[in-house]
């Protein structure tokens, strides 16, 4: 049976609209719980260095991701330069804090969703979205034009306003939030956001409430729904406890969580003792352990 994304039955009439009203707030910019204030439309720049212009770092089949995002035709990933969070241990980080990418307009954003579609891919996935959500929905509806019909997938790092997601509703099909920390010494040590766990927790929240828990088709594919990653840091820094107690008991038991392991000492981590080095398999497992005891089952059987 065919899936069709939320943003088909919302009309190219109301993606413009709420393209107007994302515009708005970035003339004194309040995208993300920084609320930064600065005019972007005038090409000042904030927190996460992102202006008037779109920035788009690479546009690909990924293979790397969840398996219900990657099928077979693999997840559909564009990469957005710069970030709201910029994490000290970022392994992205020629990305995030250096600038790496292009100029894109929202000709060429609906050009790149096109692209990935033709190459078969299952989903849209936008990663690090926050800071050019207006640029996106802006593109949406000439891709729409232009044929789109994939889910699109907001996969950010969590520290997102409610209230700008609340203008998003109806338009992403799947949110793939970071569940970073919940110590705020260590959010604001890492990221400088020492409401971190705050913000996430209402976000996420909002997003459940938007796209409800993961709903995955007979052929392993998701459609629709929340996915949490969950990266785990050495020295217990990621607070694995609150955070799984956090989503079993306030978000839903049946939550998708991709607890990862891939960490390693990027960027600027090798300044933190406590960051540099990699995750034993005792700390990894430990963290499994802490999802199935708060009665997690899926994404990391």
């Amino acid at each position: 049976m065919f899936f069709e994304p939320s943003y088909l039955s919302l009309g190219s009439e109301e993606l413009r609209e709420r393209a107007e009203l994302l515009y708005g707030l970035l003339h004194s910019c309040a995208l993300c719980p920084r609320n930064c204030g600065v005019n972007r439309l005038k090409g000042e720049t904030g927190y996460c260095k992102a202006g008037k212009e779109l920035v788009v770092s690479s546009v690909s089949p990924h293979f790397g991701e969840e398996p219900p995002l990657v099928g077979h035709g693999g997840s559909g990933t564009i990469f957005l330069t710069y970030c709201n969070l910029l994490c000290v241990f970022c392994q992205n980080y020629d990305i995030s804090h250096m600038g790496s990418g292009q100029k894109a307009s929202s000709s060429d954003l609906a050009e790149h969703m096109i692209f990935l579609q033709s190459r078969g891919c299952h989903n849209i996935n936008f990663v690090t979205p926050t800071h050019f959500i207006p640029q996106i929905v802006a593109a949406l509806p000439e891709a729409v034009e232009r044929g789109l019909m994939l889910p699109l997938v907001y996969n950010c790092g969590g520290y997102e306003s409610a209230e700008v997601l609340g203008l998003l509703d109806g338009i992403f099909d799947i949110y793939m939030p970071d569940t970073k920390f919940c110590d705020k010494e260590f959010s604001e040590k890492y990221t400088g956001t020492s409401d971190y766990f705050d913000v996430l927790k209402k976000g996420m929240k909002e997003m459940h409430r938007q796209a409800g828990d993961l709903a995955i088709n007979e052929d392993g594919i998701a459609e629709k729904g929340l996915l949490v990653r969950h990266l785990v840091l050495p020295n217990k820094l990621a607070g694995t406890n609150k955070v799984m107690e956090f989503i079993a008991e306030e978000i839903s038991e049946n939550t998708y969580v991709n607890i990862m392991e891939q960490y390693r000492p990027c960027c600027k981590a090798h300044e933190y003792e406590e960051l540099s080095r990699r995750i034993s398999h005792e700390e990894y497992f430990l963290a499994i352990d802490i999802a199935k005891e708060n009665g997690l089952h899926r994404g990391f059987e």
